[in-house]
C-alpha cells in the first residue's frame, strides 16, 4: 500500500492530534503559497521532528490540506515524500501514522552505526589521504568555531558531512552508502543532540580529536575517540527526546480534556 493510496483512502474522521493549536493560526501568520509543496513538505517535517505532530498520530490528505489553506495535491506530495523519508509509516488498511518514536530500536540503530563507523576509521586510516585528514580538522578546528548561532538543521548536517567524509575516505562506498541510510533512521533524534550549545562545542572537540588521531595513523585512538563520541551524542539525544515526548503526551491529554 503506498502513500497515495492511505493517503486518499483514510477520510473518515479520525483527528490529527496537533499539538500546536490550531495549525491554522499558524497559516494566518505564515499563510503556504498555494500549489506549494516544499513548503507543505517543510511545516510538516518541522511539527514532526518537534513532536507537535504527536508520534502514532494519523494522518489524512483532506485534514491537513484544510489546515494548510492549500488543495490537496501538494498535501499528497509532500506526505509522500515524508514516507520516504520514513517520518510516516503505511498500515495497511488503516491509513498513514506519523513513525512512533521506539527508544529500543534506536538503540540498535545506534550500534550498527557504531560497528559501521569502527569499519570506516579503520579503512580510514590506511587510505585516506593526509591532506584531507588535514582539511578536516581545520574545518573542526574549535578555534574556528563559527561564533554566530548556528541553528540546529545546519549543525545537524554538518555533523553528518563529516561521518560521511570519513566513511568516503574508507575507500569503501558502499559502507558510506549503508552509514547515510542508518543516520537517516536516527535523524529524528540525533538532531537534538544539537539544540544544545555545550554539546556543539564538545561535538567540535570531540571530531578534531578523532582526526588527530587518524593523521597519526592511530587506529585504536581514533575508534575509542569516536565510539565516546557517539555513546555521548546517543545519550544526550535520547534523554531530550524521552523529555519532549513526556511534554508532548503531557499536552495531548490537556487537549483531549478540553
Amino acid at each position: 500500500m503506498n502513500a497515495e493510496a492511505c493517503i486518499q483512502s483514510t477520510d473518515e474522521p479520525f483527528p490529527v492530534r496537533f499539538l500546536v493549536s490550531p495549525v491554522r493560526a499558524m497559516n494566518a501568520a505564515n499563510p503556504i503559497r498555494a500549489g506549494s509543496a516544499q513548503e507543505v513538505y517543510q511545516q510538516l517535517k518541522t511539527l514532526i521532528m518537534s513532536f507537535e505532530l504527536y508520534p502514532g498520530s494519523r494522518v489524512t490528505e483532506t485534514e491537513l490540506a484544510e489546515r494548510f489553506g492549500v488543495s490537496r495535491t501538494p498535501v499528497r506530495e509532500a506526505l509522500q515524500r515524508l514516507q520516504l523519508e520514513g517520518y510516516l509509516t503505511v498500515r495497511p488498511k488503516q491509513g498513514c501514522f506519523i513513525r512512533e518514536i521506539d527508544i529500543a530500536e534506536i538503540d540498535e540503530h545506534y550500534q550498527v552505526r557504531i560497528a559501521l563507523e569502527m569499519c570506516a576509521i579503520e579503512l580510514a586510516c590506511t587510505h585516506m589521504p593526509e591532506r584531507e585528514l588535514k582539511e578536516l580538522a581545520r574545518q573542526w578546528d574549535p578555534i574556528y568555531q563559527p561564533t554566530e548561532d548556528v541553528d540546529v538543521e545546519t549543525m545537524s548536517a554538518r555533523d553528518e558531512t563529516f561521518h560521511i567524509a570519513l566513511a568516503e575516505g574508507s575507500g569503501n562506498l558502499v559502507l558510506a552508502d549503508y552509514l547515510q541510510r542508518v543516520n537517516q533512521t536516527i535523524h529524528i533524534i540525533r538532531r537534538l543532540d544539537f539544540t544544545n550549545d555545550m554539546r556543539v562545542d564538545l561535538t567540535y572537540k570531540e571530531h578534531h580529536a578523532i582526526c588527530q588521531h587518524l593523521i597519526k595513523r592511530d587506529v585504536v585512538a581514533a575508534q575509542q575517540a569516536m565510539t565516546q563520541h557517539i555513546r555521548r551524542s546517543q545519550q544526550a539525544a535520547r534523554a531530550i527526546t524521552l523529555e519532549q515526548l513526556s511534554r508532548a503526551r503531557s499536552r495531548v491529554r490537556r487537549a483531549q480534556r478540553v
